[in-house]
């Protein structure tokens, strides 16, 4: 089947705090699973989850690197990779590309991998649409 998902760091905080999702998003999901294709995260949320978490923005019962961690335990949940490639890819995007250097590598690997972002955020979605990589909104 190969649906080759890519969750956005926005998607993994409303998926682990069980906050709904758009239905289309919650049965891709489903049926990456049910299929058992892996469902990947980025290595840049780990960081993006760490610095909201410094400033506040987040609250987590446990350490973020622990929480990233248990996250990543997640039946059929995978680390994406984050090559030299990919981090320069980021900077060479094509089109009108997000300001959020995050979003950046979240695209960048979305297009090196085939994946499809799973996503709520607007820059990312935009980017999509506009053909660059492919998206779903949750």
């Amino acid at each position: 089947m190969n649906i080759h998902l890519l969750l956005d760091t926005c998607a993994i905080l409303w998926i682990a705090g069980d906050l709904p999702i758009a239905k289309e998003a919650r049965d891709a999901i489903a049926s990456a699973l049910e299929a058992e294709e892996p469902v990947f995260v980025s290595p840049i949320s780990a960081w993006e989850i760490g610095l909201l978490a410094s400033r506040g923005q987040i609250s987590l019962q446990v350490a973020p690197e622990k929480w990233f961690g248990r996250f990543l335990e997640a039946p059929g949940v995978f680390l994406a990779g984050m090559s030299p490639q990919v981090l320069v890819a980021s900077s060479f995007l094509p089109g009108e590309i997000p300001r959020d250097p995050a979003d950046r590598i979240i695209a960048a690997t979305a297009r090196e991998y085939d994946y499809r972002v799973v996503t709520r955020d607007r820059q990312l979605l935009d980017y999509a649409s506009s053909g660059h990589c492919r998206a779903l909104e949750c």
